[in-house]
């Protein structure tokens, strides 16, 4: 052992599982929601899920309580007039038997066509989980702080130009 190095603890094997499935499960939250998939949206999502998302672009910070709340504020407010672009990593998770708490960098683009703006921004989610035996690991807590939002209109970017997929956003 090198002088001064700590032993470090192992994790057994159905730890790491937790963890990986986990972090699936919040790799699936964000697809969704950019891929406007309420219906597989909904199946990372406990029940019983709160959430809270604290952004200026909004005012005053967003609360929703259980599954058809939060699903039918994201695919109303995430219609098809709106694309978005979230990612999350460097995941902190940590399992407590069948709950679990994780902390995950986050940064994400809004482009709204119809107020040719473009809102991006960073934040930290924090997010709880617990594990149902028919559902696996799914989302019970999920809510960010941002760090920083900044919000540009397509008129200040000289030929901005966007594309998305099909049905999805165009416009020049």
């Amino acid at each position: 052992m090198v002088k001064g190095a700590r032993k470090l603890e192992s994790m057994d094997i159905a730890t790491l599982s937790a963890i990986e499935e986990i972090k699936r499960v919040k790799y699936r939250y964000l697809r969704c929601v950019d891929l406007k998939d309420w219906d597989e949206l909904a199946g990372t999502l406990a029940p019983d899920v709160t959430a809270n998302y604290g952004t200026p672009a909004m005012g005053e910070p967003l609360n929703f309580t259980g599954r058809t709340e939060l699903i039918d504020f994201l695919s109303t407010t995430l219609d098809e007039k709106i694309t978005t672009v979230h990612a999350a990593g460097q995941p902190e998770i940590d399992i407590e038997g069948t709950r679990a708490h994780g902390v995950w960098s986050f940064q994400d683009k809004v482009i709204a066509k119809e107020h040719k703006v473009v809102i991006e921004g960073a934040a930290f989610y924090e997010d709880s989980y617990v594990f149902e035996e028919q559902g696996g690991w799914l989302i019970r807590h999920t809510g960010y702080t941002r760090t920083y939002e900044a919000t540009y209109s397509f008129e200040s970017i000289p030929g901005y130009r966007l594309t998305s997929t099909p049905g999805r956003l165009t416009t020049t």
